[in-house]
């Protein structure tokens, strides 16, 4: 006997009518936009697909736009009558984060740290400030010639420091890595936070970028260990990546980066309190204690020098990001706190043993570790196994009995 798979392909809305049956309000709203902006960019193509003559390709494109439109009317419909929460409940929250990211951090202990990050960060924006006083400020770029130079300027000095200063290895395709992401003029009307900041000295950006000189690792220098070989299943882009690459901002500042341009420091405590801001908002969304709305006026309000009220785009984009990935949001401060904590146990461990505590060997220890959780990450580099991970393993030791 033959047997035979027949698979039915139904139209990709079609299938999405079928799949979308929660009931978590504002996600639903906030999801129709993105469809929205696909509508807008199959509209803005229309010229280029009638200048074709591809009868074929004019008529698929057709059926699309009618198809979105289509489905943006559902989905209004739909979420009209949507009435659920959408954030987990703190609870939640705190389980997920700790069986799942391996994080030894409660929702209110990510709350505490948060409140007081986003303290430090302004406290510290001010006696810069004061610092800095007889200092003339930071000028802006004004044309795309302009901000070629800086960037190239700021590429250039930023990789020259981190060798110089044996902050880290720099292997040879960390440029690449680096100048493929030096982005390009925007006019002021339309910059939003990052390029705001990016168009007065794009450096402490720049060293944000360390999370691109790892995933070059992982290209270039593939761990020799199988699991951490390739890309991991869960998002690398959490505490270990995007802290460490938050921690580096400050590290790298306190290491003398901006020696010779004391202003640009201001960015990094503007950068620091931006994504405690946006964190405590996220946080607040998932206890259901604000609606997203709320927790971007948060992010929008707590951001320094209204930095943050200039394009709300990004605003929406990103409190909606991190509503759909729960702990994305704190994680940039989160995994900066646990990189902290990495960093002074294996400087306590190197004084206890007699060895000097070395900057360029612990960011090299951590390269060669990979992308892992960095509390196992933290694990391996000083042998000293974290008590909340041997709680889960007790606990999971208890019900396989």
């Amino acid at each position: 006997m033959t047997l035979r798979l027949i698979i039915v392909k139904k139209p990709f809305h079609i299938q999405a009518k079928e799949n979308l049956t929660g009931n978590a309000k504002e996600l639903w709203i906030a999801g129709i936009r993105d469809i929205q902006i696909q509508q807008q960019d199959l509209l803005d193509i229309t010229p280029q697909i009638e200048t074709t003559a591809n009868a074929a390709l004019i008529k698929t494109h057709q059926q699309a736009v009618q198809s979105t439109g289509q489905f943006i009317e559902w989905l209004q419909q739909q979420s009209a009558t949507k009435t659920g929460p959408s954030g987990l409940g703190i609870e939640q929250y705190s389980w997920y984060q700790k069986h799942v990211h391996l994080l030894s951090m409660t929702w209110e202990d990510e709350e505490r740290l948060l409140r007081r990050e986003l303290d430090r960060a302004w406290s510290s924006l001010k006696l810069e400030e004061q610092r800095n006083i007889g200092l003339p400020p930071l000028v802006s770029v004004k044309n795309a010639e302009e901000y070629d130079q800086l960037a190239n300027r700021s590429a250039e000095f930023f990789l020259r420091f981190l060798e110089e200063k044996n902050i880290v290895t720099v292997a040879d395709y960390f440029k690449p890595a680096l100048y493929e992401r030096l982005g390009q003029f925007v006019p002021e009307a339309t910059r939003h936070f990052f390029y705001i900041g990016s168009h007065l000295d794009p450096t402490p950006l720049y060293s944000h970028f360390y999370h691109w000189f790892e995933l070059a690792i992982m290209e270039n220098d593939p761990n020799p260990r199988t699991i951490r070989k390739n890309a991991l299943l869960y998002n690398i882009f959490d505490s270990r990546n995007e802290g460490t690459a938050t921690a580096v901002e400050e590290i790298f500042m306190h290491a003398g980066l901006y020696d010779h341009n004391p202003r640009a420091r201001e960015i990094v405590w503007i950068m620091l309190a931006q994504r405690a801001a946006r964190g405590l908002g996220s946080l607040y969304a998932h206890a259901n204690q604000m609606t997203m709305q709320q927790a971007g006026e948060i992010h929008m309000n707590y951001t320094p020098r209204g930095w943050m009220k200039t394009e709300p785009d990004l605003l929406i984009f990103e409190q909606h990001l991190y509503l759909r990935q729960p702990g994305y949001g704190t994680s940039y401060v989160t995994g900066k706190a646990l990189l902290d904590t990495a960093m002074a146990q294996k400087a306590k461990l190197d004084e206890e043993q007699g060895r000097d505590f070395v900057l360029k060997s612990f960011f090299d220890q951590l390269n060669s570790i990979g992308g892992i959780p960095i509390t196992l990450g933290t694990w391996e580099l000083t042998g000293s196994k974290p008590a909340f991970l041997i709680e889960v393993e007790e606990v999971a030791k208890a019900q396989q009995q």
